[in-house]
């Protein structure tokens, strides 16, 4: 690599560069912080800002909050979720409950509100954060990266990219996969004065005509819900159909009802893609690792993002404080990366698969809801309770992997 032109620099090296400020980012800034590395933190945002997205928590995502110190009540729009109800293409209906009296599995919190939060962590922790400021340009060399940020030029010895699905700092790097699309498309919408279905329950829905798709509806506060569906790119929906269909589903009787006949659309509709192909990606380069959908983590069963960038970012924070002031952190990275996430990857598309039809959905269904103890079992599960391929990896086995107690008992 050239050595880059570093005339133009101002200010001290930093030991490390975070390029993005989502839960990624944030995360990775929070634990460097603390560990007490000096830590800048640019994003061309400005914070709070919205985030498309179902704005669903896993006990996977709550585990990881919990440890960043993140606090409840620094979130406006939490909402506890204990239950979730599934329909499958029959039209039948499944309550999955999670666990009572031992912490929380579940919940539901605007990402407008979430990701605000967690950016203050990272504040408080000593980063610095730099909102509204572009990345123009980044290069690597053999002892650190230099990255343009607004009008300054930034050394430092790592970069931890958090930027995002389509990663500027993966095209300056030249790792990028030109035309990418991600694997699936969600669309979401959020309404206000939702009736006490909506209010109150998380309901997912497998209509024959979006299968791998789904259905989501997710409750908030104060009578609002998060509204929207998911499909997988090259299924029977296409992207350009979502807009026409939306009406479409919102019309269909078992909308109506689950809505209830007051809700109130509350802003635009809005789209975004989702990346999951994490086992068939760069996640370092020499100086710079990828996190959050920049690795392009999210679960390809049920688009869940959230919990899989907090644990990328963390552990990218935990490679380059591993590393030392000489040390690698690109090369344990990856393998942790690949140790976390590749197997519970493969199993979720092998899952995909068999929810592409009608009778898959349905027996899948059937089976998880066939007793208590499957019902159980299956809401810990699907939540991410614990990995999703951790039957087959017993590597992973710990005491507690099946019964952990749940989140935030305080």
């Amino acid at each position: 690599m050239n050595e880059p032109d570093l005339g133009a620099t101002t200010g001290a090296p930093r030991d490390v560069v975070v390029v993005g400020a989502g839960p990624a980012g944030a995360a990775a800034a929070i634990e460097l912080a603390r560990a007490g590395l000096d830590v800048v933190v640019v994003d061309k945002a400005t914070f709070p800002r919205d985030k498309i997205c179902g704005d669903g928590l896993t006990t996977g995502a709550l585990r990881q909050l919990e440890a960043l110190g993140l606090r409840i009540e620094d979130v406006p729009s939490w909402q506890d979720v204990t239950d979730c109800f599934v329909t499958s293409p029959s039209d039948v209906t499944k309550c999955f409950p999670l666990p009572r009296d031992q912490g929380r599995f579940a919940a539901v919190a605007r990402r407008i509100d979430l990701d605000a939060a967690v950016l203050d962590l990272a504040r408080a922790a000593g980063a610095e954060v730099r909102e509204g400021t572009a990345v123009t340009a980044v290069t690597e060399h053999a002892h650190g990266v230099a990255v343009e940020a607004g009008d300054e030029r930034i050394r430092a010895r790592w970069c931890i990219a958090a930027d995002g699905m389509w990663s500027p700092v993966r095209k300056f790097l030249g790792v990028d996969r030109s035309g990418y699309l991600g694997e699936w498309h969600a669309f979401r919408q959020y309404f206000r004065d939702v009736g006490p279905i909506a209010a109150t329950q998380l309901h997912v829905r497998f209509d024959a005509d979006l299968l791998p798709g789904y259905f989501w509806s997710f409750p908030l506060r104060d009578g609002r819900a998060n509204v929207g569906f998911g499909i997988q790119r090259g299924s029977k929906v296409t992207v350009r159909e979502m807009k026409t269909l939306w009406p479409d589903l919102l019309s269909r009787p078992w909308a109506r009802a689950l809505l209830g006949p007051d809700a109130t659309p509350e802003g635009p509709h809005r789209a975004w893609p989702i990346p999951a192909r994490v086992d068939d990606v760069v996640a370092a380069t020499e100086r710079t690792l990828f996190v959050g959908d920049a690795v392009t983590a999210c679960d390809p069963l049920t688009g869940e993002g959230i919990g899989q960038a907090l644990l990328t970012g963390r552990r990218a924070a935990a490679a380059v404080v591993d590393a030392g002031p000489t040390g690698d952190a690109a090369a344990p990275y990856r393998r942790t990366v690949h140790d976390d996430l590749v197997a519970d990857h493969r199993m979720s598309m092998l899952l995909v698969r068999a929810m592409q039809h009608r009778k898959g959905a349905r027996t899948a269904i059937r089976v998880a809801g066939a007793t208590p103890w499957t019902r159980r079992h299956f809401a810990r599960w699907l939540f991410e309770d614990y990995p999703r391929a951790v039957v087959f990896t017993p590597r992973r086995w710990r005491r507690g992997t099946f019964s952990s107690p749940g989140t935030y008992r305080a």
